[in-house]
């Protein structure tokens, strides 16, 4: 998932700058190649987020190596941060990829209230916060009623600092026509995301309900849409039927799609953060279209026209796009890699971090 391999990566690049230990759940797996150290020791119940022996673990940890810097990915171990925190004196940083809160208000859940409460402490705890989306980032400001000089963007990112070039992409594509046998003359559209998360899943809904139908009536029109994800419900079984969709399934390189395909498609309209598929997708210069919703966190005047958003639900205007949309013209730009490229994502954190440690040290 976005979140997992954002985190992974994230580290990855952070451990080149400082020393980390990352501290895991058992069934988490070494990502390998990285400079940080792994702890995979948390149990995998759901039980480990109220497990009060946690404390003495992590003191010991911390102890052990003189950790400054506690960072807590998500709001949910909030309580124990905070009790490491005031009983021996590290510092609390709470790296939130959503508003998790409002993420689960859009899912229907009744609880969200309760969270919503606990993670306004949580942040309001903290000695640092990182927000993922500027969106969300204001968001915290204004409703927290946090201190701004608390709170700092450090968005999702990619390893690469430039584009595949177009010999990359044409190899790509010729072995996406051989794989799925689609004709040479159709455009590929992409979709790819978790299946068994509902706001990806009421995607699919979109594209093969609404989308798909408007793009079938346009005669000239020539695609393949390719979804990929693992863990498709099994009720949805007949979108293996559907005209002109492919699904793909779990693939081994979703990094040959990206840079396979002609045109991303997004049409999420609900879960919150950033969509790490869309950051990922402009990175391979493909041309996406998205919804306002998954479209945020990304500046659009960084893609040098590469992006298109619609407004949510508007599948007309959507597909109309999608035909519309020229993919040989412009090219994603040096900005764009400036602004989400792991190595600058992670040393933007690494100074918020020096200069905490600094100011608390004085």
């Amino acid at each position: 998932m976005g979140g997992q391999k954002g985190i992974a990566c994230f580290y990855g690049a952070f451990s080149s700058l400082l020393p980390v230990t990352l501290v895991s759940t058992k069934n988490n797996a070494n990502p390998g190649n990285i400079e940080f150290e792994f702890l995979p020791i948390l149990s995998n119940s759901t039980n480990r987020y109220y497990n009060p022996f946690l404390l003495v673990t992590l003191k010991k940890i911390i102890q052990e190596r003189k950790s400054t810097h506690l960072i807590l990915e998500h709001p949910y171990y909030g309580w124990l941060g905070i009790l490491l925190k005031l009983f021996f004196k590290i510092k609390l940083v709470v790296h939130s990829h959503n508003i998790e809160s409002l993420r689960f208000k859009s899912t229907g859940k009744w609880w969200w209230r309760i969270l919503w409460q606990y993670e306004k402490f949580v942040h309001r705890m903290a000695d640092v916060n990182f927000f993922i989306t500027d969106e969300d980032h204001e968001y915290a400001v204004k409703k927290f009623n946090l201190k701004k000089e608390k709170c700092n963007t450090i968005t999702y990112g990619f390893d690469f600092s430039k584009p595949p070039s177009d010999e990359e992409k044409s190899i790509a594509k010729s072995k996406l026509y051989v794989k799925h046998n689609i004709p040479h003359h159709h455009k590929i559209l992409l979709f790819n995301g978790t299946l068994d998360y509902k706001p990806n899943l009421d995607a699919v809904e979109h594209i093969v309900h609404y989308i798909n139908p408007i793009l079938l009536n346009e005669i000239d029109f020539n695609y393949t849409i390719i979804i990929c994800g693992k863990n498709l419900p099994s009720e949805y079984e007949e979108l293996k039927s559907h005209q002109n969709i492919i699904y793909a399934g779990f693939v081994d390189d979703i990094n040959l799609y990206f840079m396979g395909a002609d045109i991303f498609i997004n049409p999420v309209i609900d879960g919150g953060g950033i969509k790490t598929k869309l950051v990922e997708a402009l990175g391979n210069n493909l041309c996406c279209i998205s919804t306002v919703e998954g479209a945020i966190g990304v500046p659009e005047n960084i893609t040098n026209g590469r992006l298109k958003v619609v407004r949510e639900k508007d599948w007309s205007s959507f597909a109309q796009t999608i035909i519309k949309t020229d993919t040989r013209k412009g090219s994603i730009e040096n900005a764009f890699f400036n602004h989400f490229y792991w190595g600058n994502i992670a040393a933007k954190a690494k100074k918020i971090i020096d200069d905490d440690y600094c100011q608390s040290t004085l």
